[in-house]
């Protein structure tokens, strides 16, 4: 009696068990299905579901115009199709050149305003720089340039090492590949901890970084070559005296 209870509870559980069954999935199926089985409460097969078409992920990159830093009103800007003719390690490339590119026009205008409004004075070199902001790089010593040099050459060194992949590894028809888990501009550089977590706001904060950096790219130009042509500063230009 005991030896038959034992197996008529062996064969209910091997039963149950097979409800939990993975299904063994085809490994060359090109989409994903999902195939599940319900069980009513008395224990009996329920509904058989269909299989359901999820749709394939897709890369970002495969839909530029949606990436960050597509505004209104002129949308996605591209009138030379640089995207069109680009694959996605192109695009992230681009996209890469320019956010650095971004940053470094805000440093520079900064620079401009900066520059000269202490020209002049005791704050750097003594008063040993005045003039222009276009004019400043020459009157400078030595010692900034190899400081400048030496601080641009680590940063940039960082950078390369974070991003990219090494040249060594890298198939000559694909100079400059990025790294496949990098995103384009992201070094991991927020001390302040301002980078949202949420995707959206995310992709908020990089649209403004990007629509920012562009203004600053033409302020910057514009900048130079107003001081070219009036060999006055920004400031004296505007009509503002302000010095430190």
């Amino acid at each position: 009696m005991k030896f038959s209870t034992i197996i008529i509870l062996f064969a209910i559980a091997v039963n149950s068990a097979s409800a939990f069954t993975i299904a063994p999935q085809n490994v060359g199926a090109t989409s994903t299905s999902l195939r599940m089985e319900e069980l009513t409460e008395g224990g009996e097969p329920g509904v058989d579901l269909e299989e359901v078409e999820l749709p394939p992920v897709r890369s970002i990159w495969e839909t530029p115009d949606q990436l960050p830093g597509v505004v209104g009103p002129l949308g996605f800007f591209d009138p030379l199709d640089f995207a069109a003719k680009a694959d996605i390690a192109n695009l992230r490339r681009y996209r890469e050149a320019e956010v650095t590119h971004g940053r470094v026009g805000m440093l520079a205008v900064l620079g401009f305003l900066a520059g000269e409004y202490v020209e002049g004075s005791s704050f750097l070199w003594n008063k040993g720089v005045t003039g222009p902001a276009i004019g400043h790089l020459a009157q400078v010593p030595s010692l900034f340039w190899i400081l400048l040099t030496v601080g641009i050459g680590a940063a940039e060194s960082e950078r390369l090492t974070i991003g990219w992949v090494d040249p060594k590894d890298v198939k000559y028809s694909q100079p400059g590949l990025l790294r496949s888990d990098y995103t384009p501009g992201d070094i991991g550089f927020d001390p302040l901890g301002l980078k949202p977590t949420d995707p959206e706001e995310l992709k908020i904060m990089q649209t403004k970084e990007l629509q920012n950096g562009r203004l600053a790219m033409i302020a910057a130009a514009g900048f130079l070559a107003q001081e070219l042509a009036s060999q006055k500063g920004i400031l004296e230009n505007l009509g503002i005296d302000a010095h430190l």
